[in-house]
């Protein structure tokens, strides 16, 4: 399986949100994208431009309380689960969520991936976002196959 690898430099919050807005169009249900990244390094910003792009006319609440974020039309064009890892204890616990079932309807956003366990979405679009030193920050990706010829952020 062959992954593609980029990085792509975000100059403030406004690009992080046109980002966001630049891979509503691209997914479909059954996609999930992790985004990972430390404590306010743009992950609920990218989520946020999803979204808006979508048609969410209000902002977005990030999910770290609620952990899963629903949202489905006509609220949106499409059906999506902003999902928010960063409170769970134990990988184990991602099963009670029941995101593979809503995978078959949906696509996934998914915050602090790594909680729910090393290899858990093979098949996802991984973003990572990290606070360079001027603010500014830096998105890097691994597209697997299946996002190969969709992904190609500018």
């Amino acid at each position: 399986m062959s992954v593609e690898r980029g990085s792509l430099r975000l100059a403030d919050a406004a690009a992080t949100l046109a980002l966001g807005a630049e891979l509503a169009p691209l997914l479909r249900a059954g996609d999930v994208v992790t985004l990972s990244g430390g404590l306010g390094a743009g992950k609920t910003s990218l989520a946020r431009g999803v979204l808006a792009a979508l048609g969410l006319t209000e902002e977005a609440p990030s999910p770290t309380f609620a952990i899963v974020q629903p949202y489905a039309p006509p609220e949106v064009s499409l059906a999506l689960l902003h999902v928010d890892l960063y409170r769970l204890d134990d990988p184990a616990e991602v099963e009670e969520l029941g995101l593979d079932e809503a995978r078959l309807d949906s696509a996934l956003l998914i915050e602090w991936p790594e909680r729910g366990g090393v290899g858990r979405w093979p098949d996802a679009l991984a973003l990572t976002l990290a606070t360079e030193p001027d603010g500014a920050r830096r998105l890097t990706w691994a597209a697997p196959p299946a996002w190969g010829a969709r992904w190609r952020p500018r």
